[in-house]
């Protein structure tokens, strides 16, 4: 039976089925993912990514340079930079100087993993992450590092990596989107994020990231309008419906099933998306724990709302600060938009440990780039040959490091981890080949590791 013709009535809410029950429709079936069986056993089933928008400096995070800090002021070795590439700083070669870490490191924990000192509350959960010191990727400028990210490719149009897991394996919901983005601000400059950063590209649409509001209704129009009961709008959109599934018999149109599919999905959420927001049932340890009393566009009360997805199946979890971008004034700049992630963060990690699903949630830290170890001034430009970023839970080995750059935090020189690297090894926890997840466009299989990728089979556990 094509996909417009089956029966709506199983995807009513319980009670509208009971007060509706003399009506048919057709029913959406739920995407169950085109992985089946899996590939490998499942070590994660849902992913939650911290992404730190502007790039994180690692040099103020996770990866300190004492040498760097005795060479503070001094000329950059031309041997670091000769014939590479560099943002702002480039045609400046003469004059590039060196930049000490701008704040002490920690041993944190048993593991003794060094973590800047502005980010307390990630040090205390040091021996729950495995940061990767040996980043590194291709693009140097913020929009097409984000597409990079995001989708293993600099070219626009190709579908996000959230898009690719609902596409593979499908979500656990059929109340809320299965792939879910929010933002939040401060601390720096409040670099622009585009919304094809969460987009399907050649997928059907059905797959692209949904964005939820930090502040007021996540969702607009969440509401019915003023005298319109739900039952009312549940026979209004059965007509809209009906139409579709016209069009859809004729034309097997896939876009014309993804808004069959998604109208349905928007009537389901006027019920769970304002129970999702009500954190009245959150104890006051939780919401002692994040420091957020939650709806306050916070990157802290969008962990909260990022721990009570993942417990309702969303399968995609991105969460954006956008506050890192510190060409000047990084040492006061980074301070504070470490002080805005950390307590959340840190809380995120806990929250999923107490409750026993740390262990199939993989969470994944850091930006788009690195900063250099050259002065910009008070601050630091783009860098592209070496960063860090950390991961959590999901199969990943914790209270470790992976990989090291140089003695002066520029380059990756021990075991080197490309973005298309970090996706093979998401991919493969969540039980996918990255070489047999494709999807064919324009004449070409396309996958989200692009021509490359690797597992990191040594941080696995």
């Amino acid at each position: 039976m094509g996909i417009g013709g089956l029966a709506l009535s199983s995807l009513m809410l319980a009670d509208l089925q009971a007060a509706e029950s003399n009506q048919a429709g057709a029913e959406i079936p739920e995407w169950q993912g085109v992985v089946r069986p899996l590939h490998f056993p499942q070590r994660c089933k849902r992913v939650i990514h911290l992404c730190m928008a502007g790039g994180a400096s690692h040099l103020e995070t996770y990866d300190y340079k004492p040498k760097l800090a005795e060479l503070d002021g001094q000329p950059m070795p031309k041997s670091f930079t000769e014939g590479q590439q560099i943002a702002q700083l480039q045609g400046q070669r003469d004059s590039l100087k060196c930049f000490a870490p701008q704040h002490p490191f920690l041993k944190c924990g048993e593991s003794g993993l060094e973590v800047s000192s502005i980010l307390p509350n990630i040090g205390g959960i040091a021996d729950e992450i495995c940061v990767i010191k040996s980043m590194h990727t291709d693009q140097i400028n913020h929009d097409p590092a984000h597409t990079l990210m995001n989708t293993g490719s600099s070219i626009p149009g190709r579908p996000s990596m959230g898009s690719w897991l609902l596409y593979g394996l499908g979500a656990e919901t059929e109340n809320l989107p299965g792939y879910v983005v929010m933002t939040s601000v401060g601390g720096g400059q409040s670099q622009p994020i585009a919304s094809r950063q969460w987009h399907s590209g050649f997928l059907p649409s059905r797959f692209q990231g949904v964005e939820f509001r930090s502040m007021g209704d996540p969702v607009l129009y969440v509401n019915s309008p003023a005298g319109l009961e739900l039952g009312q709008q549940r026979r209004l959109i059965d007509a809209v419906q009906s139409l579709n599934q016209i069009g859809n018999e004729q034309w097997q149109d896939p876009e014309i099933a993804t808004r069959i599919a998604q109208y349905e999905l928007a009537f389901r959420m006027q019920t769970s998306v304002p129970e999702l927001m009500d954190i009245s049932d959150e104890p006051r340890h939780i919401l002692d724990m994040y420091g957020t009393e939650g709806g306050d566009g916070s990157f802290a009360s969008n962990c909260l709302l990022a721990r009570r997805l993942a417990e309702r199946g969303v399968r995609f979890i991105q969460l954006y600060h956008r506050g890192w971008d510190h060409h000047g004034g990084i040492k006061k700049g980074s301070e504070v938009t470490a002080k805005l992630v950390d307590q959340g963060t840190a809380a995120l990690i806990q929250d999923l440990r107490q409750r026993g699903m740390l262990e199939d949630t993989l969470v994944i830290w850091g930006g788009e780039f690195g900063r250099t170890p050259m002065a910009q001034g008070s601050g630091r430009d783009h860098h592209i040959k070496g960063f860090s970023i950390w991961m959590a839970g999901g199969g990943v080995r914790p209270g470790m490091s992976f990989g090291a750059t140089d003695e002066l935090g520029y380059a990756a020189v021990e075991n080197p981890v490309h973005v298309n690297d970090l996706h093979a090894t998401m991919l493969y926890l969540l039980g996918i080949d990255h070489l047999k997840l494709t999807y064919r466009f324009q004449g070409r299989d396309f996958r989200l590791t692009d021509v490359g990728g690797h597992v990191l089979d040594s941080i696995l556990v």
